[in-house]
């Protein structure tokens, strides 16, 4: 691949020399040097240009530095309910970092990671502010309708002999910014970051008031912003105003309600943010033509291209580089991606002796049966010492109603929940995920997930309430009410577009005690029993098999985000966590590595790096007690899985094979938020020759996990 790259920018040099002799005779080109014009993208619309000092303000931290990024004091702006945009900017980078990174000092925060350990992991005496350059705009396709957020960051580091860039889409459903922290091994780098929203978003229409967020996450009136809003929703089969007085203080958000399945297009729009990297490039560094005109001095042939992120973000840069036609990425790296996988790719998973009990499945399939079972094993007596373990009378109630629809068994709650605990692992969770399903329940994670992304492959619009579901804030009565003023107005920044979220509950619509309320305590009206709403999750679970127009709508939407497994010979690393307990290795990583290989046989340049005692969400280490003394930062694994593929890129080095890292737990006394800090020895490096009792092995429709 060095010699690729070397070959790619002898192109570049010839083309440049072909160039200027054009101009020296005066073909082509009138003379004037204005031979290859830097064209912006047709799909990108006004783009503003912000540069920032690397004092006051910066590209990775806001001005925060490493210290304020790691304060519990959030930078609130001034007026709460009308903050300027660079407010706004300020504290989502600060949210958003939080929310990807565990930011504690005993986590590895400032010694393994943070903006004050260079590129080579030296730890500074630094706040690791960058100063550089902000390119911001829309993507549409012509509709006034998409408007996807398209970043670019330059720094004033980026070397342009030596030009890089690394992708950062954002995670989950977050905006912009959501994936800050992935972006900062590209800038200390000097590499050019870009980052798009891929059509997700933290920020709502609210219905009540009928304002929307604009691009840079202030808000206006839905007539006044027109096309410039971020997201409007649209109606369905009432209009918004009608569905307003039926149902007051509800609130549409974009991945759930644009009606445009973005999930589709998560790699479209990665490649996407490349393109406007190159042409923000170039348009700051790109010679000038006689007639004054930018030239486009460096082509995607010269420059080096990681695409990365985690989540789904890594889930959309695995998906651009598999439709990647036109060259633009050399290599990926990402962390925990969410991978669909065709449910006819037929992957044999076997983990030590044993095929795996479930394994490729889509996120849709999985997280509507965890949705179904996890508040009932999170009750589990083998849990009680894990995080966030508490009796809960609603999870137990959902226990019975399980057992009442045959779908677990046992007389007694212990045996139910049991029950529950084993149908995950029958459905493909692995053993080490169990300790964390008391934390996913407490935060309702599968119930949102569920009714997101079931509203977003149905194309439902905010109208029709699919499975009787909709977003508002609740106050103490847990019924529906309006939002505050100053948290609607931050919620660009402090939001991640899939309630629960900045105090956006999860509403059940169909509750006949109630009324509309609150989710997680709301009645089921086939049981007539307070279950945490049974009934909605049965009937997100039925629409992957329902014969009905919503559920052929959802179905008609899984087909379009299903990957192809061809990452068309890029040299790439995928880490994961093994005990990821959202998107379990068994669905996404594990079988993926095996289609890939399907996919390009000996072509494959794919190596998979599963992380023992590693989970989804590293933010929760330093944040909810009993994380810090179970699990590893996943995150750092990232940064040397980009480490490693930038070197493969520029220096020729081999990336470590497929395999096992056997991490250590910091230990230390259950369940506090205060375990012993972390050491080299709890995160062992990503062996370049791996010993074969951590070898994973790959061939054509199977994959071997050591156990």
């Amino acid at each position: 691949m060095q010699h690729d790259n070397f070959q790619r920018r002898g192109r570049m040099a010839c083309a440049a020399a072909a160039a200027l002799l054009a101009a020296a005779c005066g073909g082509g080109d009138n003379g004037d040097g204005n031979t290859n014009p830097n064209i912006k993208p047709a799909n990108i619309g006004t783009v503003t240009i912000k540069a920032y000092d690397g004092n006051t303000d910066d590209l990775l931290t806001a001005g925060l530095g490493k210290d304020g990024l790691a304060s519990a004091t959030a930078p609130v702006p001034a007026s709460p309910t009308a903050p300027t945009a660079a407010e706004l900017r300020r504290f989502a980078i600060y949210t958003n970092y939080r929310a990807i990174v565990d930011t504690t000092a005993g986590g590895g925060f400032g010694t393994f990671y943070g903006p004050n350990v260079d590129a080579q992991g030296n730890v500074t005496t630094g706040q690791g502010k960058i100063a550089g350059v902000e390119y911001l705009a829309f993507s549409d396709d012509g509709s006034g309708q998409e408007n996807v957020t398209m970043l670019v960051q330059i720094p004033d580091s980026f070397n342009r002999s030596k030009p890089c860039m690394i992708t950062a889409t954002s995670s989950g459903s977050r905006g912009v910014y959501g994936a800050i922290a992935v972006g900062e091994w590209g800038l200390k780098r000097g590499c050019a970051v870009a980052y798009t929203d891929k059509g997700t978003g933290a920020a709502p229409h609210d219905l009540d008031t009928d304002t929307v967020p604009l691009i840079d996450g202030t808000r206006a009136a839905r007539s006044a912003a027109g096309s410039n809003a971020q997201f409007a929703a649209r109606p369905g089969i009432l209009s918004l105003a009608d569905f307003t007085t039926q149902a007051p203080h509800r609130l549409a958000f974009k991945h759930a309600h644009s009606q445009r399945n973005p999930e589709k297009d998560w790699g479209k729009f990665t490649l996407q943010a490349i393109d406007f990297g190159i042409w923000a490039i170039n348009d700051r560094f790109g010679s000038v033509a006689g007639n004054g005109v930018r030239q486009r001095t460096l082509g995607k042939s010269g420059i080096v291209v990681i695409a990365s992120s985690v989540s789904n973000g890594g889930g959309a840069a695995i998906a651009a580089a598999e439709q990647d036609t036109n060259g633009m990425i050399d290599g990926v790296a990402v962390a925990e991606p969410n991978l669909n996988l065709p449910p006819n790719a037929n992957i044999l998973v076997k983990r030590g002796a044993r095929q795996v009990n479930a394994s490729g499945r889509l996120l849709y399939d999985y997280i509507t049966t965890a949705n179904l079972l996890q508040l009932c094993a999170s009750q589990a007596t083998s849990l009680v010492n894990a995080p966030a373990f508490a009796t809960n009378p609603f999870y137990i109630a959902r226990c019975q109603t399980l057992v009442d629809n045959n779908l677990i068994s046992g007389t007694t709650v212990s045996d139910q929940a049991a029950s529950a605990l084993q149908t995950l692992h029958d459905s493909g969770w692995e053993p080490e995920s169990d300790a964390l399903h008391p934390s996913l329940a407490f935060f309702d994670t599968a119930a949102s997930i569920s009714v997101t992304y079931a509203n977003s492959y149905a194309r439902a619009s905010v109208t029709d309430r699919l499975c009787g579901y909709s977003f508002a804030t609740t106050l103490a009565d847990f019924k529906p009410a309006a939002i505050a003023p100053s948290v609607l107005a931050s919620m660009f920044s402090t939001g991640n577009g899939v309630p629960p979220t900045s105090t956006v509950q999860l509403i059940n619509d169909r509750d006949l005690q109630h009324g509309p309320f609150l989710n997680g305590q709301s009645v089921s009206a086939s049981s007539n029993r307070a279950d945490a709403n049974f009934d909605g999750a049965k009937c997100l679970r039925d629409l992957l098999t329902g014969t009905g127009s919503q559920a052929l709508a959802l179905q008609s939407g899984l087909s379009e985000i299903q990957r192809s497994g061809n990452l068309r010979g890029k040299p790439a690393l995928i880490v994961h966590g093994r005990s990821d307990g959202l998107l379990p290795v068994n669905h996404t990583s594990r079988p993926y590595l095996g289609f890939n290989r399907q996919q390009e046989g000996a072509a494959s340049k794919l190596s998979y790096i599963e992380v023992e005692n590693a989970q989804h969400f590293d933010a929760f280490i330093g944040a909810v007690s009993g994380y810090s003394n179970r699990y590893v930062p996943l995150h750092l694994y990232l940064i040397r899985a980009l480490d490693a593929v930038f070197d493969n890129l520029t220096t020729g080095k081999a990336l470590p094979p497929s395999q096992v890292v056997r991490t250590i737990p910091r230990g230390g006394a259950t369940n506090t938020t205060t375990a012993p800090t972390l050491l080299p020895a709890n995160v062992p490096p990503i062996s370049p020759s791996p010993d074969a009792g951590n070898q994973i092995a790959a061939s054509t429709g199977s994959v071997q996990v050591p156990d």
